[in-house]
């Protein structure tokens, strides 16, 4: 589903990746490892289109992101791609509704079906008695579950993870981990997590260990 050929990534004079091939396929959860500053969130960046690379090429199916305009790409990204951050990012003005809603908004879904897609998701992930709540109203687990349900609005081909439930306690990191099993389950949903979490890489589908900028075995 996805194919990353010869990945090159620098800043200034700091070489982040040095030649990466992948491949994610449809329905896998793939956990990235590896210590600080081997690479991991610059390649999950560019995976996801959200950094480009110097030099190789990233392919979903056969769409090569690459060559795609800015504005295709953030049009793209909209309908494929689905993110969930280790802080939730969550708007605070708005409530757990209008936020899941706000991808398929831009996504130029009707209010009143972007509406309904929410709802059903948030019910789904077991939130509907907090959907008039603003963030600043939810415990840190329910603040992540809104922010799984944000990146699910637009039924994206894949969802990246950056720690994930890095912010989280032990129960809310167990249930975290959990959903994304259900979800693949329910929706054949593709994901793929940096994580320093052992537990959750360990039980992934496959774990990609980085070190220095590439994969190692």
């Amino acid at each position: 589903m996805i194919t990353a050929k010869q990945i090159i990534k620098s800043f200034d004079t700091l070489n982040v990746l040095k030649g990466i091939d992948l491949e994610i396929h449809k329905g896998e959860i793939v956990s990235i490892v590896g210590p600080s500053g081997a690479g991991k969130t610059t390649l999950l960046q560019i995976l996801g289109t959200l950094d480009k690379p110097d030099t190789g090429k990233v392919l979903y199916d056969d769409v090569d992101v690459s060559r795609l305009s800015d504005k295709d790409l953030a049009a793209f990204r909209n309908k494929n791609i689905g993110f969930v951050f280790q802080f939730h990012q969550l708007l605070p003005e708005f409530t757990s509704l209008e936020n899941v809603m706000i991808p398929a908004l831009i996504g130029k879904v009707k209010s009143s079906e972007a509406e309904k897609r929410a709802k059903e998701i948030l019910d789904f992930l077991g939130l509907t008695d907090r959907m008039s709540h603003k963030p600043n109203e939810l415990s840190g687990g329910e603040k992540q579950r809104v922010a799984v349900a944000r990146s699910l609005i637009n039924k994206p081909s894949v969802i990246f993870g950056d720690e994930p439930s890095g912010s989280l306690d032990t129960h809310n990191k167990e249930e975290l981990h959990k959903l994304f099993f259900d979800l693949r389950t329910e929706l054949n949903q593709t994901f793929v997590i940096v994580t320093h979490d052992e537990q959750l890489a360990q039980s992934t589908d496959r774990i990609i260990h980085m070190k220095d900028g590439m994969i190692v075995p």
